[in-house]
């Protein structure tokens, strides 16, 4: 029996099986506003089979995004155009869907990838940036703006909103990001957190506003759905916040009532150097998952069912999420549950070209008839 496609239950939410859609960035929305390429990106993702799909990293303000491109939760508009999408979603897959909830902090105001990536220039309709010091992310960065006692009151307020707003437009999931040097990242990792003041310095203290914002979220969001975060266990950098944080941090969102933890790393400073490899940061999940009775989802160049089944069979993590994976091969579950025997219903439309059925997956997937022979 593959452990991989066992439910697993998060709160009152089930997931058919271990495999998540990771949240991906699509840069594709209008003033935080789903359009029709979300649609047909979700609507892929509703078919794959995954156990549950997480919507993008979702800004909590306008100012909270990443690009102009980002999706976000902060207006009527929002909500709707994300209602529509979820409610299609919804219509065609039985398995769960969620939101990562977000603020970019000092990583704001940039350029979607495809056209360069970099900090804003003038031309391109700029904002100013927020972080818990006023240290840019990198040279040729804008300089953000300390936030003040005010500005965290306001960052809590719209994080709970937020929440309320996906939880109206119909998500089973809410997670919240973290993660990847953004804002909570920001002010967790003294790197980016140099404050003398109650809101830094001391690991209690550098957590204060990401506890604050996660005790939010939770009594705002329904407590019959599932709540999680995508955590950082390594900056990377000397000097930067490490898997004892991300310990620390975990045990006080299970505390919170918080039901997982998605564990991931980098991407707090240019400079860190990462040991990118196969599964390079399933160590820092399985570290996580021994020392707090939390579930845990593994994420990082997870691409091959043998290796998922590995990590969730280990216990290393009790769930994998894979990303570019599900981009360049959206029927990666389907092939992971024909390559372990395990039994998926495809939709109806699609169901011609079961393995069962169709001659042609033995000439497209060669490498399955010489596993099953052996």
């Amino acid at each position: 029996m593959s452990t991989l496609f066992t439910p697993i239950q998060l709160g009152n939410v089930t997931l058919p099986n271990r495999v998540v859609v990771a949240p991906m960035c699509q840069y594709s929305a209008v003033d935080g506003a789903m359009t029709d390429w979300h649609l047909i990106h979700l609507g892929s993702m509703a078919v794959s089979g995954a156990g549950l799909t997480m919507v993008e990293a979702t800004g909590v303000t306008r100012e909270g995004r990443i690009s102009h491109g980002c999706t976000g939760l902060y207006s009527d508009e929002n909500e709707a155009a994300m209602k529509r999408v979820i409610d299609a979603y919804r219509r065609i897959s039985r398995s769960p869907i969620g939101v990562q909830l977000g603020h970019a902090g000092r990583k704001a105001s940039t350029q979607v990838p495809w056209l360069g990536g970099k900090p804003l220039p003038a031309t391109e309709s700029p904002w100013p940036t927020l972080a818990p010091s006023a240290i840019p992310f990198g040279e040729g960065w804008h300089v953000p703006r300390a936030a003040d006692a005010e500005d965290m009151r306001r960052l809590v307020d719209a994080f709970a909103a937020a929440a309320v707003r996906a939880a109206r437009a119909g998500f089973d999931v809410a997670e919240l990001h973290a993660a990847h040097g953004y804002l909570l990242h920001q002010f967790l990792s003294p790197l980016a957190n140099t404050r003398s003041d109650a809101w830094g310095g001391s690991r209690e203290k550098r957590m204060r506003l990401p506890l604050e914002v996660a005790r939010a979220v939770r009594d705002s969001w329904p407590k019959d759905r599932a709540l999680g975060a995508r955590i950082s266990a390594n900056d990377w950098v000397d000097g930067g916040a490490g898997p004892e944080d991300a310990i620390a941090f975990a045990g006080e969102l299970k505390a919170l009532g918080y039901h997982y933890v998605c564990v991931s790393s980098g991407a707090m400073a240019p400079q860190a150097r990462i040991p990118i490899g196969p599964g390079y940061q399933v160590g820092l999940a399985a570290q996580v998952k021994k020392a707090v009775p939390i579930a845990v989802r593994a994420v990082g160049l997870i691409a091959d069912p043998d290796q998922a089944e590995a990590v969730v069979a280990s216990g290393q993590a009790d769930m994998v999420a894979l990303a570019r994976g599900m981009l360049d091969n959206p029927r990666w579950v389907w092939h992971a549950a024909e390559r372990f025997g395990v039994k998926l219903d495809y939709p109806s439309q699609y169901a011609r070209c079961h393995h069962e059925l169709w001659p042609g997956a033995k000439l497209a997937r060669p490498e399955r008839k010489t596993q099953a022979a052996a």
